[in-house]
């Protein structure tokens, strides 16, 4: 978002004394905005075209409970008043609060069931998305609960799946995907995001007779099948590239909206990134797809959520960008 607005939007409601409930959830949808209060029933946002899109529609309700609503957009008279307006959207407090309940969090990894990881992982990026949606003006404390975001995720990954690959600094070499039928392919077992989505990629888009081996270590991986997302592999890591990301970019696949979308996706739950909506909800299926069979029941329940992403994400169109 940008770090300066001069433009803000200005929601006055009013309800009935006795509509508590209508009351407490008008109530609750603007604390979830993120909303300034510069008084009893007037609340202030900066102007973006998704909170202006939700304070209408809060408007729109208080009035169908009884109540009156004004939506208004306003502008700061002075650099004071707007510096003023600002200050109620500092997130300092709630980005230490994350941190430190972060750090507790992290401490209690070890020893956890992979069932708990997965809890805490889904528990912490939900406190975190929560707050990065609200931080308007984003400054060094949301920087660096961004770091201790990511460092608790790789810590927590490195629990549920040993051996993630280090990034390779190398270019990126174009394969001919006619070289690439009916092959052996290899990864380390018990399968999490970048492992399963690089395995239906691989059997959808570049290879579709393709044989899957689980590895227990990288080191057995025999030298006729094609590794995957692990060091020393065929197809890792490379740069800033998750394995999926380079498979896209060696197979020639990034002309394809819905295959750079999920790898989108799969970025952001396996090193971390912008934000996609999608990402939680498929994190989730794949905790309980993983604790109800083995690597090949989890790519055959996957790959029918993967192929519905895919499809969602060919045809939907993009989120619309805050400028």
């Amino acid at each position: 978002m940008p770090t300066l607005t001069p433009t803000w939007l200005l929601l006055i409601v009013s309800l009935p004394s006795d509509s508590a409930t209508a009351r407490m959830r008008i109530w609750r949808a603007l604390k979830n905005l993120g909303c300034g209060a510069l008084r009893d029933g007037a609340y202030l946002l900066p102007k973006y075209e998704a909170p202006q899109r939700q304070l209408a529609d809060l408007a729109a309700e208080t009035i169908r409970e009884g109540g009156s609503a004004w939506l208004l957009t306003v502008h700061a008279q002075s650099a004071s008043e707007g510096e003023a307006f600002r200050v109620l959207f500092d997130r300092c407090g709630a980005w230490s609060d994350f941190v430190k309940t972060l750090s507790a969090a992290h401490r209690s990894l070890a020893g956890q069931t992979p069932q708990d990881i997965n809890r805490a992982l889904r528990k912490a990026r939900r406190e975190y998305e929560a707050v990065c949606a609200i931080d308007y003006f984003p400054n060094q404390a949301g920087a660096a609960a961004e770091a201790g975001w990511l460092e608790f995720v790789n810590a927590a990954e490195a629990l549920l799946s040993p051996g993630e690959p280090r990034a390779l600094t190398a270019a990126i070499a174009q394969r001919d995907t006619a070289q690439y039928q009916n092959r052996t392919w290899a990864t380390r077992r018990r399968l999490w995001v970048d492992r399963v989505a690089c395995a239906w990629l691989i059997r959808r888009h570049i290879d579709p007779q393709a044989r899957f081996l689980w590895l227990d270590t990288p080191s057995d991986c025999p030298p006729e099948a094609l590794g995957f997302d692990f060091d020393g592999a065929n197809f890792t890591h490379i740069g800033d590239r998750v394995t999926f990301e380079v498979l896209l970019a060696c197979f020639a696949l990034e002309h394809d909206r819905g295959l750079m979308r999920l790898g989108a996706m799969v970025h952001t739950l396996d090193v971390g990134g912008a934000f996609v909506a999608e990402a939680a909800g498929f994190e989730a299926m794949l905790a309980g797809a993983r604790q109800q069979g083995d690597d090949d029941q989890l790519l055959d329940t996957m790959g029918a959520v993967l192929d519905a992403l895919y499809a969602h994400f060919s045809s939907a169109p993009a989120g619309p960008e805050i400028t």
